[in-house]
Formats: C-alpha cells, sequence, structure tokens
C-alpha cells in the first residue's frame, strides 16, 4: 500500500498523476482527510504551502492567505493476491516475533532479580558469606535464560556475553566489597 500525502482532491486527477507501471484502478483508490478540522470544499481552492500537512486557503475578508490544519492522505492500493510463502512467511514472522519477546522477558525478569539482590546485599550491614549461595543459583538460572535466546537467535552471542558478565562483575564486587574474595596478588618474581 503506497500511502503519501499529496494536493490531490479528485480520483481522476489522482489516477493520471499516476505513472504508468503503478497505475491502478480507480475503484481501489481512495482519500481520506485525516485531520479533524479538514473540510474539503469546492468553494475553497487549497493549495500546498511549505511542505507537507501546511496548507493555505484565501481568507474571505481579505485577500490573504491563511493557514488551516488541513492533512489529506492519497492511497493508492493494488489488490493483488499473495502468494501461500508469503502469508506463511507473515504467519512465522508473528509466532517467532511473539516467542522472542517471551524468550528475552524472562532473560530480563531473571537479570533484574539477580541484580537487584547484589544490590540488597551490598547495602546490607550484616551480611555473611553464606548470603551469596542463593544469588549464586539465581545467576545460574539467568545464564540459562540468556543462553537460550542467544541459541534461538533472538540476541546475538556477544550481546548474551556481555549481559552474563555484568552479573559476574557485579557479583564479584560485592564479594570484593565484602572481603570475601581476594584477588591474587601479582606472583613474586622467583629466581
Amino acid at each position: 500500500m503506497a500511502t503519501a500525502t499529496c494536493p490531490l482532491f479528485s480520483l481522476s486527477s489522482l489516477y493520471a498523476s499516476l505513472s504508468s507501471p503503478a497505475r491502478v484502478t480507480p475503484n481501489s483508490l481512495a482519500l481520506r482527510a485525516v485531520s479533524s478540522r479538514a473540510r474539503l470544499s469546492a468553494s475553497n481552492a487549497a493549495l500546498p504551502i511549505g511542505g507537507f500537512g501546511s496548507w493555505a486557503v484565501p481568507s474571505t475578508s481579505s485577500g490573504r492567505w491563511r493557514r488551516r490544519g488541513l492533512k489529506v492522505v492519497c492511497e493508492a492500493t493494488k489488490t493483488v493476491r499473495q502468494p501461500d510463502s508469503v502469508k506463511k512467511r507473515e504467519r512465522q514472522n508473528d509466532r517467532h516475533r511473539i516467542r522472542n519477546h517471551a524468550r528475552k522477558a524472562e532473560m530480563r525478569t531473571r537479570m533484574k532479580k539477580v541484580l537487584k539482590a547484589l544490590e540488597k546485599l551490598r547495602k546490607k550491614v550484616d551480611a555473611q558469606p553464606e548470603d551469596i549461595i542463593q544469588i549464586e543459583k539465581w545467576i545460574s538460572e539467568a545464564y540459562k535464560a540468556i543462553d537460550k535466546t542467544v541459541k534461538v537467535g533472538a540476541m546475538h552471542r556477544n550481546t548474551g556475553n556481555h549481559r552474563k558478565s555484568l552479573l559476574a562483575r557485579r557479583k564479584k564486587a560485592i564479594e570484593i566489597l565484602r572481603g570475601w574474595y581476594v584477588p591474587n596478588a601479582e606472583p613474586a618474581a622467583t629466581s
């Protein structure tokens, strides 16, 4: 369906303005005004001024032009039967989009659960090393959701790796902050 904003008000003039390969039958052409203030009348000659959507009509009292909120959309549609393969592909795309959205939503939910738990643990005054065990289970669930999302192609593998790295870095930062993990110092040179 071709939709364009144009200053044409009659079906015959619209039909005549279409290039020959794009011509369609006059019965399939339609004009519709999309503005609630739009008025098409034979007494007011409307001309486009300044681009799409800005129209001017001569004022009845003075001979000057004034702007009107008039926008006309010309739709030229050609009713052609789509092949069955196109319809099938559209059905598949709809199905895949819904599934991919569900997978991504599950992944985001699991990531948020982990990040909120880590933030809560960071703010907790009397945190114990055992508190991170439950968070590690949630991290493994988040990793699983991320890997599934990447496997089906709903997300690029680099994005998945980035998100897993984010969770691991946040966890490690909390462990270092609490003193539960001490990074290895550089090994002393032995000679």
